[in-house]
């Protein structure tokens, strides 16, 4: 990963307007012949209803890139404001193996063939239809099968670099 001096002004520039992009924080999972994985993305948003479609970005250096990619399955997990410690486990900042993540929370693994977050505010499952790499990430197209949502929680959103509540 380059550092910040390895940097040319346009992309500190970059880096630092992004931080103001406010963004849902989100797991993305997936569990099929390469195993299961999941990753916490921030770079996830709808993209029409017309066939139900999300757009997903993974960071290609995150160690569940390939496994996600290769399942081709994925339910993304949108987390709510009690959800920051599942979001550093499965963003690989608490040190968890990969293997171990899945303990934390509360999961429902055969519903849909991949992990779906219990709690979570909405879980959107489905698979991918279209993929493109662009710099340091994949952009994965997902094609939704089945959406589950609650109510009752605020959001995890991360801004500024940091994670934070927003309640309606």
């Amino acid at each position: 990963m380059a550092t910040t001096q390895d940097l040319t002004e346009t992309q500190r520039g970059f880096r630092a307007a992004m931080a103001n992009l406010s963004a849902a924080v989100n797991v993305v999972t997936t569990d099929g012949r390469h195993g299961r994985a999941g990753v916490t993305v921030s770079a996830a948003c709808s993209v029409t209803d017309s066939p139900p479609t999300m757009l997903v970005c993974v960071n290609r250096s995150s160690s569940s890139h390939d496994i996600v990619m290769a399942n081709g399955r994925v339910c993304v997990n949108v987390l709510g404001t009690d959800q920051e410690e599942l979001a550093m486990h499965f963003a690989g900042a608490t040190n968890v193996p990969t293997s171990e993540r899945f303990g934390a929370g509360s999961w429902d693994f055969g519903t849909y063939g991949v992990p779906v977050l219990r709690d979570a505010l909405a879980s959107v499952v489905g698979r991918i239809v279209g993929k493109r790499r662009q710099g340091s990430h994949t952009v994965a197209f997902v094609e939704i099968d089945a959406v589950t949502s609650r109510l009752g929680s605020g959001a995890l959103v991360y801004f500024q670099r940091r994670f934070h509540s927003l309640t309606a």
